[in-house]
């Protein structure tokens, strides 16, 4: 599965992480919902976490489709459920 980190890059994600990374994800959805500021940040820090070390890297002139986009590191909670929303819509 290929991951892209916005304004990071694109990594190679083996399938013994994608489960890991869905149970961060679901746990990032459920936090946004309940506006729960640190475990939006500690799920979303841990699957950006995850990408980074269990993930091979994609060399930056490499662009290939990406299966699913994680926002920039910086992203708070805030525009975490604007991007979500709009994401839905």
């Amino acid at each position: 599965m290929i991951v892209r980190i916005l304004s990071e890059g694109q990594y190679d994600l083996g399938a013994e992480a994608l489960s890991r990374l869905k149970s961060l994800d679901e746990d990032m959805f459920a936090s946004i919902a309940a506006n729960d500021e640190p475990r939006y940040a500690a799920s979303f820090h841990a699957a950006l976490s995850l990408v980074r070390e269990q993930g091979r890297a994609l060399p930056h002139d490499q662009l290939v489709e990406s299966d699913l986009i994680l926002p920039s590191s910086d992203t708070t909670l805030e525009e975490a459920r604007r991007l979500f929303t709009e994401q839905v819509k």
